[in-house]
C-alpha cells in the first residue's frame, strides 16, 4: 500500500448554487484564492470549473476559464484538472472546449450517462438570488448523458493533447464502460479513477458500495489503475478515511460537498482539505505533494500544457 495519498479539491463545480454557500467560489479571483489555498492547505491536485460572476451559472466556455488559469498555474504547483463534465445539461461539444484549448495535465471524464437528481436539495435551501438555480435544482428530468459516442469523442478530441483522464464513474457499469476503452487502446494505464458515491442517480454511499466499486475496480485493471473516491454531500470525509484506510486517493472540495461537519458549512475549500489531510495524517500515511502526484499518476508536468 502506498503511503502517500493524493488530494483532489474540487473548489466550485456546477451544481451547488450560490445562494447555499457564502464560500462557493464565482468570480475568477474568488477561484483563484479558493485553489491557492486548496493547494498550499495539501491539495496535490485542483479540479476546475468556471462560472458567470454575476449570476454563479456554470460556463463551459475558454474565456470564462482564462481569468484564474494563469493567475493559478503562476502561483502554484498543484495540478489542474479540467472538467470535460461541464454541467449536466450541456452537450459534449461545448463541454470539452477547455480543455482542448488549453491542454491541462489531468481533464475529468464522466464514464457513462445517468439520471441525476439534485430536487433533493430544495428541502434544505429555500431561498435563492437567482431564477435560475431552483429552476435547475428542481428538475426531476436532467440525464446527464455520457454515450460511447461522447466519451470517444473526448478521448479523440484530446488524443494530441497527451493530456491525462480523471475518470469518473458512478456506478460498476462505468468501471466496465472504461474497462472496454482500455481493451480498444484509447485510454492507457495507470488509470486515475474516481469512484464516485452518495449522488441520487449513481451508486449509493455505504460502505459495502464502496467495497463492491473496489473490487470490481480491482478485477478489472488490477495494477494498472490509481484509485480515488469522492463521496458526496455528508458521505464526503467517511469516505474519504475508508478509502484512505485501504491505500486509496481521496477528492473534496465544495463542488462536492459544502459542509465541514454535521449542520456545519465549511468556511472554504481550503477547511475540508486540512480535514481529509487531518484525517490521512492520522492513519500514518503522508499527504503527497504536486510532483509526486505527477509521477504517480504519471503526468505530463506542468509545462507542456497551453495555460
Amino acid at each position: 500500500m502506498s503511503k502517500k495519498v493524493i488530494i483532489t479539491c474540487a473548489v466550485t463545480g456546477a451544481i451547488h448554487t450560490p445562494s447555499m454557500s457564502k464560500a462557493l467560489p464565482v468570480t475568477p479571483q474568488e477561484i483563484v484564492d479558493a485553489s491557492i489555498g486548496a493547494a498550499e492547505a495539501g491539495a496535490a491536485i485542483v479540479h476546475l470549473h468556471a462560472r458567470n460572476p454575476e449570476t454563479g451559472q456554470p460556463d463551459q466556455s475558454p474565456e470564462a476559464f482564462a481569468p484564474f488559469l494563469k493567475v493559478i498555474k503562476q502561483r502554484s504547483n498543484c495540478v489542474i484538472n479540467l472538467t470535460t463534465g461541464g454541467a449536466p445539461y450541456m452537450k459534449v461539444e461545448e463541454r470539452v472546449l477547455p480543455a482542448r484549448t488549453y491542454k491541462p495535465e489531468v481533464a475529468s471524464l464522466n464514464m457513462g450517462s445517468m439520471n441525476f437528481g439534485l430536487f433533493g436539495m430544495l428541502n434544505r435551501f429555500k431561498e435563492f438570488k437567482h431564477a435560475w438555480e431552483p429552476e435547475m435544482l428542481g428538475n426531476k428530468d436532467i440525464v446527464f448523458r455520457n454515450t460511447f459516442q461522447d466519451i470517444e469523442y473526448v478521448l479523440r478530441t484530446m488524443a494530441e493533447s497527451d493530456t491525462r483522464f480523471e475518470f469518473e464513474c458512478y456506478d460498476t457499469s462505468h468501471l466496465y464502460n472504461l474497462a472496454h476503452f482500455l481493451e480498444r487502446g484509447l485510454v492507457k494505464p495507470p488509470l486515475f479513477v474516481q469512484t464516485v458515491f452518495g449522488l441520487l442517480g449513481g451508486t449509493g454511499s455505504h460502505p459495502e458500495d464502496v467495497l463492491h466499486m473496489k473490487r470490481t475496480a480491482d478485477r478489472l485493471f488490477g495494477d494498472k489503475y490509481r484509485w480515488s473516491v469522492l463521496g458526496a454531500g455528508r458521505a464526503q470525509l467517511p469516505i474519504a478515511a475508508m478509502t484512505a484506510a485501504m491505500g486509496g486517493n481521496v477528492r473534496v472540495g465544495l463542488e462536492d460537498s459544502l459542509w465541514s461537519g454535521p449542520g456545519r458549512l465549511a468556511e472554504s475549500n481550503a477547511e475540508q482539505v486540512r480535514l481529509a489531510r487531518q484525517i490521512i495524517e492520522g492513519l500514518g500515511l503522508e499527504v503527497a505533494t504536486p510532483d509526486e502526484a505527477r509521477e504517480i499518476l504519471h503526468l505530463k508536468g506542468a509545462d507542456r500544457t497551453a495555460i
